[in-house]
């Protein structure tokens, strides 16, 4: 699929703002603060109605202004896509799907598939094992809806159920309610490492493919789902494996007034030529491994829904070297690119469209398409 148009009205900090897009590379070129990321970040909204860069909603609208719009229309291998969000202070954003107002937020997910690739992101492997697992819920979460929904079912059992034996600690009498927080914990839980396990199974094999390409067959990759309670065969012995789990911790969990096991405890283990890159790997390393992650990613989100998602590049390409630049544009020929960026010289190579050059100063947005 490929995005062919955007509109904004008072997002971040733009008034008002019309592009068209070239179906494979487009780069906004310009200083720090002049907009470009902000546009990306409005593409990313129409995916999964959140920004990659704030969780409050009122910083996606103008400053001075109390209401902002969004509008990709998008084309997909059988049909047309268009997604509009309105975003007004103090109230729900409100979401349309080919002009038919959606009742939940969850319902955008499945519809505009977007990958974003920043700084940050190379930090994935170095970084605690929260980003790990929010990386794996959020490729799960655009494939699969109903993940998206156990996700947000279980964080709110898993508050509750914590809640709960901080009063068991000074209460007894709670107790005997402790056995149904346990059950929905332990049946959301179940569903969630099932569908990571299989997330990772899929994409394992995938990054290392591409890991080798990168590294001209220097290093392997391996990547494994590292759950804090033993997978089984099948559901059931799931369910009962972390049963068994709960059951056994809950001294330590009234202890510390928190649930020692769980999908929100998971990681995700990387190792090159055997060594755990998180704690012994080199910065190189670690870029690569990111890099060999997303990648995969693309071609999980093909392989599920049979489109190639959109693939937004926030001041990456600085930040590898000319050989993995020309390896990732090669790799993703099928794939259309948003890139941001201060400099074009070091792009020069990728044989970028001009009229696809869009340099942005102060909110205003120059090409010679336009």
């Amino acid at each position: 699929m490929y995005l062919e148009s955007l509109k904004l009205i008072n997002f971040r900090n733009y008034n008002q703002l019309t592009l068209k897009f070239h179906p494979k590379i487009n780069v906004f070129v310009g200083d720090n603060a002049q907009g470009k990321t902000n546009i990306l970040e409005a593409i990313y909204l129409t995916s999964t109605a959140k920004s990659f860069r704030t969780t409050k909603d009122r910083e996606l609208i103008k400053f001075d202004k109390d209401q902002a719009y969004i509008k990709v229309e998008a084309k997909k291998r059988y049909t047309d896509t268009m997604v509009e969000l309105k975003l007004e202070e103090g109230k729900k954003k409100q979401i349309k799907l080919n002009r038919i107002t959606l009742s939940k937020n969850s319902e955008i997910l499945n519809n505009v598939y977007v990958v974003v690739f920043s700084p940050e992101d190379l930090k994935l492997i170095k970084e605690g094992p929260s980003e790990r697992r929010k990386f794996i819920d959020h490729e799960i979460s655009q494939m699969k809806p109903s993940y998206f929904h156990h996700l947000n079912e279980y964080q709110k059992v898993l508050i509750q159920r914590n809640h709960l034996i901080k009063k068991i600690v000074h209460n007894k009498k709670y107790m005997d309610t402790l056995d149904i927080w346990d059950e929905k914990l332990i049946e959301l839980g179940t569903k969630l490492m099932m569908e990571r396990s299989k997330f990772v199974t899929r994409m394992s094999p995938l990054s290392r493919l591409i890991h080798r390409k990168i590294t001209e067959n220097k290093e392997n990759i391996e990547v494994k789902y590292m759950s804090s309670i033993e997978l089984k065969n099948t559901f059931e012995e799931t369910i009962e494996s972390f049963r068994k789990a709960l059951k056994g911790s809950l001294d330590v969990d009234l202890q510390r007034g928190t649930t020692t096991f769980g999908p929100h405890r998971d990681d995700l283990g990387v190792f090159v030529n055997g060594i755990d890159i998180r704690s012994f790997g080199s910065q190189g390393q670690q870029r690569t491994s990111a890099l060999s992650l997303k990648l995969a990613e693309i071609e999980l989100i093909k392989g599920e829904t049979g489109e190639y998602p959109i693939l937004l590049l926030d001041d990456v390409m600085s930040e590898l070297d000319v050989n993995r630049q020309k390896f990732l544009i090669k790799a993703l020929r099928d794939v259309q690119i948003f890139i941001t960026t201060t400099e074009i010289n070091h792009l020069n190579e990728l044989r970028v469209n001009k009229e696809y050059i869009f340099h942005v100063d102060h909110a205003t947005v120059h090409n010679e398409f336009i």
